[in-house]
């Protein structure tokens, strides 16, 4: 598995973040890079400065906009599943939101390609990366419905708000046996879904029920 070395990390917040890893783990997260990603990221940057004592509580909490940063164990769930089969090059983030997706996934992978529909988001996600040196990560402003198309194919692609179906466009940037984690459904009745793309179709595994915001078209 290859790991990048974050910059800038000092010891704020953390035997709040080992804390944190300890609850991941004894939540059902197996996977040590992913647990250690966690462990090594402040999440605390990635909130406002008034929900900053919360971040590290296992709940999602707003950032603006109607969106919101994903619980902890969603986000080391999805990842751990993303890469349950093997380590992947070229990861693609559909919603950077925070940023901190991303984050965790460019300790894991050496490539990480992001998207953003929200002007605001996508300018203080890329100031975060760049506090915390994190150079291996590509971040656009447009559409995530649409992807990337550019920079495809893609070893994995992670989603993280729910569309009410699968965009095709997402399932054709999918590389051969490249996966997509992603929550698909109406509020209330989302469900987690790991999506492989194999020489003759795509393969649906259902991880589990989950509560995302929707997946929207459009930039702010």
């Amino acid at each position: 598995m290859t790991k990048v070395r974050l910059k800038g990390i000092g010891m704020t917040s953390q035997r709040t973040r080992n804390r944190l890893v300890e609850r991941l783990a004894g939540g059902g997260i197996r996977d040590q890079f992913v647990l250690e990603a966690m462990r090594e990221t402040p999440r605390h940057i990635f909130v406002d400065e008034a929900l900053a004592s919360r971040a590290y509580e296992d709940t999602a909490l707003p950032i603006g906009f109607g969106q919101t940063l994903s619980q902890p164990y969603i986000v080391a769930r999805m990842t751990e599943a993303l890469l349950r089969d093997g380590p992947l090059r070229r990861v693609l983030e559909i919603g950077t939101g925070s940023g901190y997706q991303a984050a965790i996934l460019a300790r894991l992978v050496p490539e990480v390609y992001t998207v953003e529909r929200i002007g605001s988001l996508s300018r203080k996600a890329r100031r975060r990366f760049r506090e915390l040196g994190l150079g291996n990560i590509r971040l656009r402003h447009c559409d995530g419905k649409m992807g990337w198309p550019e920079q495809a194919p893609f070893d994995g692609i992670i989603a993280t708000a729910a569309p009410h179906q699968i965009p095709q466009s997402l399932l054709e940037q999918l590389g051969l046996q490249g996966r997509l984690i992603i929550p698909v459904g109406r509020e209330g009745i989302q469900k987690l879904l790991l999506i492989t793309r194999t020489s003759e179709a795509f393969e649906q595994e259902i991880l589990e029920p989950v509560s995302f915001v929707p997946m929207l078209a459009g930039d702010s």
